[in-house]
């Protein structure tokens, strides 16, 4: 198999133009946009197991957040589009976590230069300049008569203190905009700017307060735990790794629109990336979407079982399997 070549090289490293009549091939079905809405984030097939199905149903039940652990490539932060996408949700409300995020970030920001700026030239609509973040939304609005759904995703890369602020807002369901709040009585209520939305909500005496709690996901690498008070507010979910038959399902899944037949034609191919997959994911970590990648190249024509394909599309994520 080594001495095997792609079929076709659109980038061919030599000087040469791509013929600008022959379109590029179209990417994976999970990477290609809404056409309806751009900003949208493409449905992919989700698949996971009978016992953790019911974890989620007990997290929507009570709730409560549901706080998702698994290795990188589980599928933590899609489980959350599935839910959305089968509860007719709305767009996920998302909160990437990182070192320096603040749950002020999280609830609303406020522009004081801007409207500064515009008292200046004499007026004053404070509310142009109050924007509610993820969380802020999700408490503030729903989605045609439901609750929303935050992601806080890699809640494990926070300051250390960071979930327990999240206590009183998860549990109360409201937050205070001081910036509202000083506000003169006849200035009670405010219409707000929200997240991924070019709609505004009404804000009355300073406090966003929810008329449904939002179900929120919350998902973490394991990298660090959680303080008990938080734990015991969350339903904890563990993802575990697919096997080899959940893999084969997950592969006919996301190839199901389009070129199955063809992929089923080299069934035996797409068996040997598996087992090559789970053999380099019991050494390092890989995550199933680079299974994904490697199908999807070997149904392009591309042979992914070449040694140096295989080592960009299957290496492995954590350094023990020689990352």
């Amino acid at each position: 198999m080594s001495s095997e070549q792609p079929l076709e090289r659109l980038f061919r490293g030599d000087g040469g133009r791509y013929d600008d009549s022959v379109p590029l091939p179209p990417p994976p079905p999970w990477r290609r946009p809404s056409r309806d809405d751009a900003s949208a984030r493409p449905q992919r097939p989700y698949l996971i197991g009978p016992e953790q199905v019911e974890v989620v149903n007990a997290a929507l039940r009570l709730r409560r957040p549901l706080l998702v652990t698994g290795n990188p490539g589980t599928g933590k932060s899609s489980l959350a589009h599935a839910v959305a996408a089968e509860l007719g949700l709305g767009p996920v409300l998302v909160w990437p976590v990182n070192t320096r995020a603040t749950l002020t970030d999280a609830l609303y920001r406020y522009d004081a230069i801007g409207r500064l700026r515009e008292r200046k030239d004499g007026a004053d609509d404070i509310g142009s300049f109050v924007r509610l973040g993820p969380l802020g939304t999700a408490l503030a609005t729903r989605h045609k008569g439901r609750p929303r759904l935050l992601l806080i995703d890699e809640l494990d890369k926070s300051d250390v203190d960071l979930p327990d602020d999240l206590l009183f807002v998860l549990d109360e369901g409201e937050f205070s905009i001081p910036e509202l709040a000083r506000l003169p009585a006849q200035q009670a209520e405010v219409a707000v700017n929200v997240e991924g939305s070019q709609e505004k909500t009404l804000v009355r005496h300073g406090i966003v307060r929810c008329r449904d709690f939002p179900f929120v996901v919350i998902t973490s690498n394991g990298n660090r735990e959680f303080p008990p008070a938080f734990l015991r507010r969350c339903i904890r979910l563990e993802l575990p790794e697919p096997d080899p038959a959940q893999l084969e399902e997950i592969v006919r899944a996301h190839f199901a629109k389009g070129g199955l037949e063809q992929l089923e034609a080299q069934w035996p191919r797409v068996l040997n990336l598996i087992q090559a997959f789970t053999d380099k994911r019991s050494l390092g970590g890989l995550a199933t979407d680079q299974l994904l990648h490697a199908v999807h190249l070997l149904q392009q024509g591309i042979h992914p079982e070449v040694a140096h394909l295989k080592e960009a599309v299957l290496r492995e994520l954590r350094s023990g399997g020689g990352w």
